[in-house]
This record gives C-alpha cells, sequence and structure tokens, in this order.
C-alpha cells in the first residue's frame, strides 16, 4: 500500500474512533475525554493494521494483546473496537451506565476484545509484561502492546517495571506512553516533572523512540522498528496533546475528565469534522 493511501485510511479509521468516542460521552454527558482523545491515533494504527486479532473470535489464542494501563481511556478503545465489529456500534450508547459491558474502565470480563482488567494506574503495566513474559515461556507469537499515560509514570510501579522489563530483553513488546503533560490535576511538569524521561527509558536499557503520537504514519514506522529491535524491550513516547480533536477539551488546563451536555458535544464533534475535512465550514 502506498504511504498515502495508508495515510488516508488510518486517518479515516482515527476520525471514526474519536467521532463515536465523543458521541457516546456526549449522550452520557460526563467521561474522561482529555486522555480518551490523545490515544486515538495509535489506536487506529494499532487496529489499522498492526496488531492480529479476530473481531468474530476475541478471545482466539493466537491474537496480539493490548493492555490499556491507563484505563480510564475505556471509551476510545471501545470505539476503535465497536468499528471493528466486535460488538455493535449501537452498544456504545450504554457506556458506564447500568448493565453495560463498556464500564468507565477497561475490564476483561465483560467487553468482548479487552485482555486484561485496568483502571488502578501502573498496575495495568505489570500484568502487560508478565504476559508478554508468559507468552515467551509458552513459545508463542503472541504479541503484547502497553498503554501508559505520562502522570501515571509517576507511579513507583512503573520503574519498578522499568527496570525489570529492560532486563527481561522482551522483543515481543512495545509499550506506548500517552506523553501528553497533563495529568488529572494539571500538568506534568508542575507535579511531579519527569525529564529527562526519554533518557531515563534508556538507563534501564529499553529502546527508546519519540515521536508525533498523532501522525499515523510516524507512529506505524515507529512501531515497526519498534518490533525489528530483536533482544530488547521497546518504549515509544508519543508526543500528544490532552483532549486532541475534541473542541471543547483541547487546550483546557482540566480536561482529564469534565462534563457537558449533549448539544456542546455535537458542537465539538461537527467542528472535528470541519477540521479534518469531512465536512465544509
Amino acid at each position: 500500500m502506498q504511504a498515502t493511501d495508508k495515510r488516508e485510511q488510518l486517518e479515516r479509521f482515527a476520525s471514526a474512533i474519536r467521532i463515536e468516542t465523543m458521541a457516546a460521552l456526549g449522550q452520557l454527558g460526563f467521561g474522561h475525554i482529555g486522555g480518551c482523545m490523545s490515544i486515538v491515533e495509535l489506536l487506529a494504527v494499532l487496529y489499522g493494521g498492526v496488531m492480529r486479532y479476530r473481531p468474530e473470535d476475541p478471545g482466539w489464542p493466537d491474537r496480539d494483546w493490548l493492555v490499556l494501563s491507563k484505563g480510564h481511556a475505556g471509551p476510545a478503545l471501545y470505539a476503535a473496537l465497536a468499528v471493528k465489529g466486535f460488538f455493535p456500534l449501537e452498544e456504545l450508547k450504554t457506556i458506564n451506565q447500568g448493565g453495560t459491558r463498556l464500564p468507565s474502565h477497561a475490564d476483561r470480563q465483560r467487553t468482548p476484545g479487552v485482555d486484561i482488567s485496568t483502571g488502578s494506574l501502573g498496575q495495568g503495566f505489570s500484568s502487560g509484561l508478565g504476559a508478554a513474559l508468559g507468552h515467551r515461556i509458552d513459545g508463542r507469537s503472541n504479541r503484547v502492546f502497553i498503554i501508559l499515560g505520562d502522570g501515571e509514570c509517576q507511579e513507583g510501579q512503573i520503574w519498578e517495571g522499568a527496570l525489570w522489563g529492560g532486563n527481561a530483553a522482551l522483543d515481543n513488546l512495545v509499550v506506548f506512553v500517552d506523553y501528553n503533560r497533563q495529568q488529572l490535576d494539571g500538568y506534568v511538569m508542575d507535579i511531579s516533572p519527569m525529564e529527562p524521561f526519554a533518557r531515563k527509558w534508556e538507563s534501564f536499557g529499553w529502546h527508546v523512540q519519540q515521536v508525533d503520537g498523532h501522525d499515523v504514519i510516524a507512529v506505524d514506522r515507529a512501531i515497526e522498528e519498534a518490533l525489528d529491535a530483536s533482544g530488547r524491550s521497546s518504549v515509544i513516547l508519543l508526543d500528544t496533546k490532552k483532549g486532541y480533536g475534541c473542541s471543547l477539551a483541547e487546550g483546557k488546563t482540566m480536561n482529564h475528565h469534565m462534563r457537558f451536555s449533549k448539544e456542546e458535544m455535537d458542537q465539538a464533534i461537527h467542528d472535528w469534522k470541519i477540521r479534518c475535512g469531512e465536512v465544509a465550514p
């Protein structure tokens, strides 16, 4: 596939994920919009060609695993899974409501396509490392992809995992950090700065890359390089914007979890469609 065609295909998928996420949360009236929006392009790349999976058989033994350690971004993951046919799109309207299969945080016992339950920050990283090691011990070809938040990386458990993971040299693993530089109650640099962030991971023996997390081709190429890094665990720092693509959240300081009306979110969806050229201004 030509690079231009691939970019167009992935950007269309990303737009569908973004719109479906906003629509679902707009109907609910609240949610973790900021961190959902910043991982949309990554999800599009992973589910748009990198990962091996079968929507009709979510438990397929040879599937790749995605561990959304920042589990509060579950609505974006649900949108990606729904667009790919793991369950009906209509079910997105039930997010975080009684009886739903789509709770606020990712839950493997409820949602088809979710492999590990997450939400208590830091723990998803440990679980994902264990899954990658388990696949290697069993001689399986399954790969594991883990998504961390940058605020989450202030957890001590992350750095225990980074030490162990670097030494374990898990080349069936790729870790992503959603490096949007914001966390629940402000900016990372104002709460607990982590720079030099890339050098910290390098010091633990990881293969490290840093790319534009909203450029689908840059993300795709970085994953390809990571998977080619034989004998090393890989981490990709994704430079992103919290709330990216949602006009009511992007650029706002307190956009981790927000309340909004359906009308406000409908306007944000319209603004996005204008921005990406889906409708005329």
